[in-house]
């Protein structure tokens, strides 16, 4: 009894076996007949998935550039918004040429270049204003109680013939001695003082800070007041 079931048993086995392996040999010859449809098909399907994730790649990719750009931004603003004249004060001479060079920028001028140094030649940054005139800076950033000579105002004007330049702009954390204000005036060149500066610095295009050049450094009382302010 035992030897008839372990023998119904084997067959049984036997059968599923030659089931499993007809089975196989079907899918196979199916394969093989049908493989240009089944490698057509598994490309479309490995191309639509490499589409996906290149789709799905470059808008993780613009979502982090732009809020990383977003985020660099708000800093910037920031940072002018709390830049104010005491950390201008603090600045070297070639940080403050930079800013000088930065706010160009912020009111559109285009081909904005730091060229001060050792033989600039008299121009510490150099660029286009947004109208397509070309412009020459001087920057100086001297202690407030200081004030500018006449001679470097004659300084920037051999600059604007050796560079070529259309405007000459004189931009100075301090005032201007009434001498240097005269020839400013006398040979169009754009006088931007401490008060300029501050204005400047704070929002107001560079402009519209032109339309006020040659009309003086402040009233008496003024002048006095920035006297005891800056006075050693």
């Amino acid at each position: 009894m035992a030897a008839k079931r372990k023998s119904k048993k084997t067959r049984r086995r036997r059968t599923v076996r030659i089931r499993v392996a007809v089975g196989a040999l079907a899918v196979l010859a199916l394969l093989v007949l049908l493989r240009p449809m089944v490698l057509l098909y598994l490309g479309a399907v490995l191309a639509a998935a490499g589409i996906g994730w290149m789709v799905w790649w470059l808008w993780h990719t613009d979502r982090l550039l732009r809020r990383k750009d977003h985020a660099w931004r708000r800093q910037e603003e920031i940072a002018e918004g709390q830049r104010t004249l005491a950390v201008i004060d603090a600045m070297s001479g070639t940080e403050f040429e930079e800013v000088v060079a930065q706010l160009c920028r912020r009111d559109g001028c285009t081909q904005v270049r730091r060229v001060g140094g050792s033989g600039d030649n008299g121009a510490d940054v150099l660029g286009q204003l947004p109208d397509g005139r070309t412009m020459v800076i001087q920057c100086k950033r001297y202690a407030p109680h200081r004030t500018i000579a006449s001679r470097e105002v004659r300084d920037l004007l051999g600059a604007k013939v050796h560079f070529a330049a259309d405007v000459a702009i004189f931009v100075a954390t301090t005032r201007f001695s009434r001498q240097a204000e005269a020839f400013a005036i006398g040979h169009q060149i754009l006088t931007l003082h401490r008060d300029f500066f501050g204005l400047w610095n704070n929002g107001t295009s560079l402009l519209s800070l032109a339309e006020f050049n040659g009309h003086g450094q402040g009233q008496a009382r003024h002048r006095a007041r920035w006297k005891q302010t800056y006075s050693k």
